[in-house]
């Protein structure tokens, strides 16, 4: 496929975050499906080798800062928060980690 993406998808855990992710990796793209339990993604999507599962919580600047030193966001092409009652703190265009609201990485 020549026009893969990179989502990054909160709340890829359970509901609506995981039925996502599953449908953006059976379409082809590379998936980094943050939740609180990383590991419940890997059990319910199983091995995938464009599945990046990282533990986010998006109220946590810290485990903001971590996805975003994880995640080659130069390429990221979406990101969807999943979680609608609740704001990702990782930004949606390339800017250092600093930037984030009380975090120093």
């Amino acid at each position: 496929m020549t026009d893969k993406k990179v989502w990054l998808i909160t709340g890829a855990g359970r509901g609506l975050g995981l039925d996502i992710a599953r449908a953006a990796l059976a379409a082809g793209h590379a998936v980094v499906a943050t939740a609180r339990d990383p590991a419940k993604v890997g059990t319910a999507v199983g091995h995938h080798e464009n599945l990046l599962a990282l533990k986010l919580d998006v109220t946590r600047p810290e485990d903001a800062c971590g996805v975003w030193l994880a995640v080659p966001t130069r390429r990221l092409t979406v990101r969807l928060p999943a979680s609608p009652d609740k704001q990702p703190l990782v930004p949606a265009a390339p800017t250092p980690c600093t930037v984030l609201p009380a975090v120093a990485c």
